[in-house]
């Protein structure tokens, strides 16, 4: 038997596009059709943030592509310290490959590769099997969902628009004051920001529902800030992030939540980090069965950054907008 001498390789854009996407649609299309989803993905790639910080990478045996995965990079703030971060999304084998440890030996390949490089972390989302990732060096972190009734919230009057592109410098600064209150948390610097905005514009974060991102503007400025969708097969407005300016628009946060979910029961998503979460009444808390986040320390200060991100009582640690 031969014994196939394994290597880790980028992958083109193009030829990720030809070989992969077309296998894996059904997996992360969403709602997209086929040729959408490798536009989408294509766009990405050639973006400011893509050419920069996102990779499609593959396990080869000679020609042979055994396994794949997308890579994504990112900073983690952590107490005025920085980690380079690797998120790693897209795990694919394909099947007449399954079984025989390929994703195991890309993924501690991938590792090796970035711990020899000085990346301090590796995270992903596992919708499936995190024992299969424990199994490799990954910590399983808090990952939960809450749901809360939108009649719990406060209905006061407030004048609420749909964002506009105008807005997003306003999102921005919204979103860096309550970040500048966390301990720790992913950075976004202008291009994250610009990848963050094409997803939206791709729509390929929720399933179902319709996205309804709104602003609570003052004057010029943005007060405060949600995104999500409306989801009425779920009665539910479901939330990706939400921000606020100062603490005057903090307290209409609330209202915020209320006005985007209109006559829809319950207003749900990931549990926000601190402080975003206590703007929030308790609601119904409970662990996540899909999404569950996951992270690989590979330097002393990511070992930090999961102790102090497993603290109870902190909420979860990222926002949904930070899924890959």
């Amino acid at each position: 038997m031969t014994i196939p001498k394994m290597r880790l390789c980028e992958i083109a854009p193009e030829q990720y596009a030809a070989r992969v996407l077309p296998a894996t649609a059904q997996l992360w299309s969403g709602r997209r059709p086929v040729d959408l989803y490798v536009e989408q993905t294509l766009e990405i790639a050639r973006s400011a943030y893509g050419r920069r910080s996102f990779r499609t990478v593959g396990l080869f045996d000679g020609t042979r592509l055994l396994a794949s995965l997308k890579r994504y990079d990112r900073t983690i703030h952590l107490r005025g310290r920085r980690i380079r971060a690797a998120g790693i999304g897209a795990i694919f084998t394909p099947p007449e490959f399954r079984g025989r440890g390929y994703a195991s030996a890309m993924l501690g390949l991938l590792l090796d590769r970035l711990r020899a490089d000085g990346c301090g972390a590796a995270y992903l989302f596992s919708d499936i099997r995190p024992q299969f990732y424990a199994d490799i060096g990954f910590v399983e972190m808090p990952s939960r969902s809450i749901s809360v009734r939108s009649a719990a919230l406060p209905a006061e009057r407030i004048a609420l628009g749909s964002l506009e592109e105008r807005d997003w410098n306003g999102v921005r600064r919204c979103f860096e004051a309550v970040e500048s209150k966390r301990p720790w948390g992913f950075e976004r610097s202008p291009i994250v920001w610009d990848w963050l905005r094409m997803r939206i514009r791709h729509g390929s974060e929720h399933t179902s529902g319709q996205a309804t991102n709104l602003v609570l503007r003052r004057g010029r400025s943005v007060a405060a800030y949600v995104l999500g969708a409306r989801d009425p097969a779920h009665d539910a407005y479901v939330i990706d992030e939400f921000g606020y300016a100062d603490d005057d628009a903090h307290a209409l946060i609330p209202s915020l939540l209320r006005g985007a979910a209109g006559d829809l029961r319950r207003i749900t998503g990931w549990l926000p980090p601190q402080p975003a979460r206590d703007l929030l009444t308790r609601g119904s808390v409970r662990r996540r069965k899909d999404a569950i986040w996951m992270i690989a320390p590979l330097a002393p200060l990511a070992r930090e950054l999961v102790r102090l991100a497993r603290v109870p009582g902190t909420g979860d640690g990222v926002w949904c907008s930070d899924h890959i």
